[in-house]
């Protein structure tokens, strides 16, 4: 009787055979160059914060409008001196000041804990260095912090004032990619940021990375919809073989109501 092999089993590679993958990243180039169009590129930064304050806020964010992140960022701001009187503050005086975002009984304990972590690594309350650093490295030190995922990561890098060139993956970026077929059908968020940043060409700076999570963000928000995207007119139909799909069921003609 043969005996089983002991050998461990290689993970199948994600995208095989190489041309796919050359065919994937120019895809994903052709989208990007279509939708600058659309959207208008370069899309200006929304914030010169310092990496500490972009961590905050991308904390806050979560499942969280932008207005109501930027109403519960600045009620902190306000209420709190610096981010050492944050970290050492009654919970219950958090949650009250970061009460505009979503779960704000989950996130003051959350966000005091990452204060309190980064203290203790660094000794002081800045996260200047992670400028020192490349991108997996100031990556890899960010999420190593429990309670800090890759696009938490990747949007206090390049939203801050560091600009460096880490890309997140939103809901709507995550929705459009997986329409698009950049990745494989039912690939979450988090793993999504791998797969998606390896089809960008190399030596791509901050603005052009900025560039494409905003113009597919923005494709997510205009047209891409949860619920009844706007196939019809969508400038990247061509890229698209899910709205392809649609279409071909509900006729060529169709101009889906927008949600």
């Amino acid at each position: 009787m043969t005996k089983p092999s002991t050998a461990r089993r290689q993970p199948a590679p994600l995208f095989e055979p190489l041309e796919d993958l050359a065919a994937l990243k120019a895809k994903a180039l052709t989208v990007h160059h279509t939708l600058c169009g659309v959207y208008g590129c370069p899309v200006p930064f929304f914030s010169e914060s310092d990496p500490l304050s972009s961590l905050v806020s991308n904390l806050l964010s979560h499942r969280t409008k932008n207005a109501d992140t930027a109403r519960a960022l600045s009620s902190l701001r306000a209420a709190f001196p610096t981010w050492e009187a944050v970290r050492d503050a009654p919970v219950t005086d958090i949650q009250h000041a970061i009460r505009a975002s979503t779960w704000p009984e989950q996130k003051a304990p959350r966000l005091q804990a990452v204060l309190h972590e980064v203290s203790e690594r660094r000794g002081a309350l800045n996260l200047d260095f992670l400028g020192e650093l490349g991108v997996p490295q100031a990556r890899a030190w960010l999420e190593s912090i429990p309670g800090v995922g890759p696009k938490t990561s990747a949007a206090t890098l390049l939203f801050s004032r560091l600009r460096m060139p880490a890309m997140p993956v939103d809901s709507h970026h995550h929705r459009v990619a997986l329409r698009l077929e950049l990745i494989p059908s039912g690939t979450a968020v988090g793993p999504s940021h791998a797969l998606l940043e390896r089809l960008l060409p190399e030596g791509w700076d901050a603005q052009q990375v900025y560039d494409h999570h905003e113009v597919l963000m923005m494709h997510g928000q205009q047209c891409c919809f949860f619920a009844n995207p706007a196939c019809g007119r969508c400038a990247v139909l061509g890229q698209c073989p899910t709205g392809q799909a649609r279409l071909g069921q509900v006729g060529e003609t169709a101009n889906p109501v927008q949600d």
